[in-house]
C-alpha cells in the first residue's frame, strides 16, 4: 500500500517542477487528494453501495472542486494537476500515467444508458488545461490534446489534437510510454516542432501564390514587349493585360 502511495507521489514530483518533496505533495495536492478519495468512493460503487459512493465523491468534489464519477475508472499514477474544474464521467476509463490537467471534461455524447459514453485514455496520455474530451471513443496511448481542445473522435497513439473541433497532428515524438519517454513529457500537451495542419494548409497556398505572382509579373514583361510587335492588335494585348491583371488581384484577396 505505501509503496503505490510513494510511487504516485513520486510519479507526481518527476511531472511536477514545482513540487519539492513528499510532504508538500501529499498534504497541498488537491488532484492527489481526489484520486485517493476515488479509490473507496469507486470500491463502493463495486460493492453495489451506489448512494454512499455518490455522497463520498460529492464531498471530494466540494473539498478539491473536481468531479469524478464512482463509476469511472483511473489507473496508476495518474495525476490531476491543479485539477479545479476537472469533470470525469462515469464510464470514464483512464490508464496509468496519465495527466490531466484544470478545467477538462471527460463527457459523453449519448443519453442512453447501459452503454460507454465516456472516452478511454490510454497510458501516458496528456490532457491539457480546458480541453472537452466528448464521447465514447479511445484515445491512444502517449497521445496530447492541446489547451481547449473539443476532440469529438478516436486520437492515435503518439499524435497531438488540438482546435475546435479538434484535428490530429502527425506525431512527432517516441511511441512508447517508458522512463526514456519521461524525458520529451510536454506539459499542456504541447508538441515541439510540428505546425497545426490548416496554418501549415494556408503556408503552402501563401507560397504557390507568390510564385504565381512572379510568373504573372513575367508573363506581363513577355507581353510589354510583344505589344511593341506591330504584328499583334494592340487590343488583344491590352486584353491579356487586363485578364492577368484581374488574376493578380484575384490572387491576393
Amino acid at each position: 500500500m505505501f509503496n503505490s502511495l510513494f510511487d504516485q507521489v513520486d510519479s507526481i514530483i518527476v511531472r511536477d517542477p514545482a513540487a519539492r518533496n513528499r510532504l508538500e505533495v501529499i498534504t497541498c495536492y488537491p488532484g492527489l487528494h481526489a484520486v485517493w478519495i476515488h479509490r473507496v468512493s469507486h470500491g463502493l460503487w463495486n460493492l453495489g453501495l451506489k448512494w454512499l459512493a455518490r455522497l463520498l465523491s460529492l464531498l471530494a468534489r466540494f473539498l478539491t472542486g473536481i468531479e469524478i464519477h464512482p463509476g469511472a475508472k483511473i489507473g496508476c499514477r495518474v495525476f490531476l494537476d491543479h485539477g479545479l474544474g476537472i469533470v470525469i464521467g462515469e464510464t470514464t476509463e483512464i490508464g496509468d500515467d496519465c495527466t490531466i490537467y484544470q478545467g477538462v471534461t471527460l463527457g459523453g455524447t449519448s443519453l442512453y444508458k447501459g452503454i460507454k459514453r465516456h472516452p478511454t485514455l490510454g497510458k501516458g496520455v496528456v490532457v491539457s488545461a480546458g480541453a472537452k474530451v466528448l464521447g465514447g471513443f479511445t484515445v491512444g496511448d502517449g497521445a496530447r490534446v492541446g489547451s481547449n481542445a473539443v476532440v469529438l473522435k478516436e486520437i492515435p497513439a503518439g499524435a497531438t489534437a488540438v482546435g475546435i473541433p479538434a484535428r490530429i497532428l502527425h506525431p512527432d515524438l517516441p511511441q512508447s510510454v517508458d522512463s526514456k519517454a519521461k524525458e520529451y513529457f510536454s506539459a499542456y500537451g504541447i508538441t515541439p516542432n510540428i505546425d497545426d495542419p490548416v496554418s501549415m494548409a494556408l503556408k503552402g497556398l501563401i507560397d504557390i501564390s507568390l510564385e504565381q505572382e512572379a510568373k504573372i509579373h513575367a508573363l506581363e514583361q513577355a507581353l510589354a514587349k510583344l505589344s511593341d510587335s506591330p504584328a499583334q492588335p494592340s487590343g488583344e494585348s491590352s486584353d491579356a493585360k487586363r485578364d492577368l491583371g484581374a488574376l493578380k488581384e484575384w490572387l491576393k484577396e
